[in-house]
This record gives C-alpha cells, sequence and structure tokens, in this order.
C-alpha cells in the first residue's frame, strides 16, 4: 500500500517518492509511488495537484490501497521523483472540509442532525443531512442558530486533532456517528465536542478556517441540503456581497441599512407604473377599433376583415379582438410580434359564419404554429406568416 504522507502532516508540500508503476492512460500515465503526500479524490474531498518531478498531476485515485497519480509525462520505474503540491487549492479543501465537520457536529448537537455525505466542488461545498421527523428545511432564525455556533468556535481557536487509535481506544471514543469502515480507523476531534471518522485533510486549529457562511439550506432527494463556504471562499463571498449591496445603494440613493425597505418601496412604485402603462396602451388600442373598422378590408360576401399585427400582449389581444366583433359583420384576425414569432386571436362577429379555430388551425400547422379554438374565437402561436396565410385563405 501507498504510504500517504497526508495523514501525519497535511500542510507538507513537498515530498520524494519511488515510481514503482508507470502506465499509459490516453494521452497521460497512471503513476504508482511507494509514498505521496497527495490526496486522492475520497469521502467528499476532491484530489490534489502539483507536480511529480517534470510532469504535472491532473488527477489522483486510490485503489486497494494504492495511490494514483495521473500526470501530462511518463515517469521512469525506479526513479526517485520530487512531489510539489499546490497548496492554495490543498488548503481550501482542508478549511472546506473542517468547515463540514463542523456545520455537521452543530447541526447534530443542536438539532439531531445526521450528515450523509459532502461534496466539495470548485466553489461551493454541501452537505446532505437526514433531520429528525424527515424534516428538509430549517427556520431562518434556526440556520443562523448554527451560522453563529459554528463561527464561535472558529474564534475561539479550538484545536483540531487527526490520530488512528486503537482498537480499545476507539471503541470508547464518542463519535458523532459510527465508522463506515471497520480497518485502519482514522479520527477527527474539533475541539471537545465534535468527533467523527474521517481520512480527509483538515487545518490544525479551527481558527484557520476564519470564518464559514452557510449560503442555502434546501430539500435534495429527501434529505436537506447545506451549501457552505469556509475560509477564503467565505471571505470572497463576503467581499462580493459587500460591493454589491454598496453599488446598489449608490443606484438608488439608500444606504446598506434602508436597502431593502428602499427596494420595496421602489418595486411598490414600479407596479402603480406598469399597472397605468397598461391602462394606457389598453384604452390607446382599443380606441382604434373604430378606425380599424373603416380601414377594413372587405371580404366578397361583404364580411370586414381586420388583418394586422399590433402591440400587445396575450390579454390586450384577446381584449382588441372581442371589441372588433361586437359589430356585426366582422371578422378579426389580429397577432402580436414576439421576436420572430406571434401569438394569435381571430375571431368573428355572431352573425358571420366562418370558423375561426379550423382557420387558425388549417394556417398554423403547415408552418410549424398551433392554435385552434372554437367557430367564433380562437388563439394560437407561431411564426408571422401565419397571418398572411390565414388573410389568403379567406380571400379565396
Amino acid at each position: 500500500m501507498t504510504e500517504r504522507l497526508y495523514y501525519d502532516n497535511a500542510y507538507l508540500t513537498e515530498f520524494e517518492g519511488q515510481v514503482l508503476a508507470c502506465r499509459p492512460n490516453g494521452d497521460q500515465y497512471d503513476v504508482l509511488l511507494d509514498r505521496s503526500a497527495f490526496y486522492p479524490t475520497s469521502g467528499g474531498q476532491p484530489y490534489d495537484t502539483g507536480t511529480l518531478g517534470h510532469a504535472r498531476v491532473t488527477d489522483v485515485q486510490v485503489t486497494d490501497g494504492q495511490v494514483w497519480h495521473t500526470v501530462t509525462a511518463p515517469l521512469c520505474v525506479g526513479e526517485t521523483v520530487c512531489g510539489i503540491i499546490d497548496w492554495p487549492r490543498r488548503f481550501d479543501h482542508m478549511q472546506q472540509h473542517a468547515g463540514d465537520h463542523m456545520i455537521a457536529g452543530a447541526l447534530h448537537h443542536l438539532m439531531g442532525g445526521v450528515t450523509i455525505g459532502l461534496h466539495i466542488s470548485d466553489d461551493v461545498s454541501t452537505i446532505d443531512v437526514a433531520m429528525p421527523e424527515g424534516v428538509t428545511r430549517i427556520s431562518d432564525e434556526d440556520f443562523r442558530r448554527v451560522e453563529v455556533y459554528v463561527n464561535e468556535r472558529i474564534q475561539r481557536d479550538v484545536p483540531i486533532r487527526c490520530w488512528f487509535p486503537e482498537a480499545e481506544e476507539l471503541h470508547i471514543l464518542p463519535l458523532r456517528k459510527e465508522p463506515t469502515v471497520t480497518e485502519h480507523v482514522r479520527i477527527v476531534a474539533i475541539g471537545d465536542d465534535e468527533m467523527v471518522a474521517c481520512g480527509g485533510t483538515h487545518p490544525s486549529t479551527a481558527g484557520q478556517l476564519g470564518m464559514v457562511k452557510i449560503v442555502s439550506v434546501a430539500p435534495a432527494r429527501g434529505k436537506m441540503r447545506v451549501s457552505f463556504l469556509a475560509g477564503q471562499r467565505a471571505l470572497k463571498n463576503y467581499m462580493d456581497c459587500h460591493q454589491a449591496v454598496h453599488a446598489a445603494s449608490g443606484l438608488i440613493s439608500a444606504n446598506a441599512d434602508t436597502l431593502v425597505s428602499s427596494i420595496v418601496a421602489l418595486q411598490e412604485r414600479l407596479k402603480v407604473a406598469e399597472y397605468e402603462l397598461l391602462k394606457f396602451k389598453r384604452d390607446q388600442l382599443l380606441s382604434q377599433a373604430d378606425q380599424m373598422l373603416n380601414k377594413a378590408e372587405l371580404l366578397p360576401n361583404g364580411t370586414k376583415l381586420v388583418c394586422r399585427f399590433v402591440e400587445a400582449d396575450a390579454a390586450l389581444l384577446r381584449d382588441m379582438t372581442s371589441r372588433l366583433i361586437e359589430h356585426p359583420g366582422v371578422i378579426a384576425l389580429m397577432g402580436a410580434r414576439t421576436g420572430d414569432q406571434a401569438v394569435y386571436v381571430f375571431g368573428r362577429s355572431a352573425d358571420v359564419t366562418a370558423d375561426m379555430g379550423a382557420l387558425l388551425r388549417d394556417c398554423a400547422r403547415p408552418l410549424g404554429g398551433k392554435g385552434g379554438g372554437k367557430p367564433d374565437f380562437a388563439q394560437g402561436g407561431g411564426c408571422v406568416e401565419i397571418l398572411e396565410a390565414a388573410r389568403l385563405k379567406l380571400l379565396q
């Protein structure tokens, strides 16, 4: 088995190891060393990157206790190579993993939650938690309570200890949950109230996390998923949010304390303005009904045909069509453009016999559109050519 140097020293960034095997892997190579400080993907924590000799490490996986390094160039079996860990990536993962333990411990201590799994991505980390009675959400008050609990312990800089206890000691340790392995069980303890089996890398003290920020709590596959940021990720999030708040405050002449109330007030004013604008557009369009009828095209049977695109939403388009067909002897083919597509409302007066549902359906389908309805009123959508196709059909 590969000797895993990170177990004893997570801060080791440079080491030497002997190449035991090197095999092709596509256009790269898998290398096995007798000892390695590279962390392989496991337990939700991603692999380390860095270099082995002159080759760049692009992946690290473990198989049957052997740590395989995927590298960009072949290494000679038997040679001793220098490995260098990408420290910023390693330390970021250490912060996220310790943050996972502290949040999981807080949820267990405060609410009885049991953590199912961890996932550390490039931007956010998540843990899935089985909560009592199947709860998949917590209140904002509980959300904040967990954050405060964790960050207070970070500020106290409680120690983080990682070790392989003997069987006798392991049996009496107050673990948060049972280990998933039975041999070579490694324990991570944070302070005196968080202890669990884990093979990942962690800082030596909680203070090195800096801070932890929970960004969301939401249901996920019957469990509660907690998304969080630790260390530099949390600091960057705070800096970005701080910048955004002050930029937004400047745009609406508010300060950070009154930003939310100012936005609410703006939203209310916007709703009123939108309502007034919609009412104005509706009144303006409906007032054109008589003018449209005066300019209507006459069908061979004397029916007036109003066929045009107008600027309206679907509701206003229906109102306009209804207004036009209040008059006798009228067919109204109305459309409203939405880019290179359009929505349509076809209607006819009660004394006209043409079937608007069939007309819209027969003209829309060949052109990739859809629509239909009753003989006196139909709705649909599709390309802008549908309107002219319906007009020509009525003129036949």
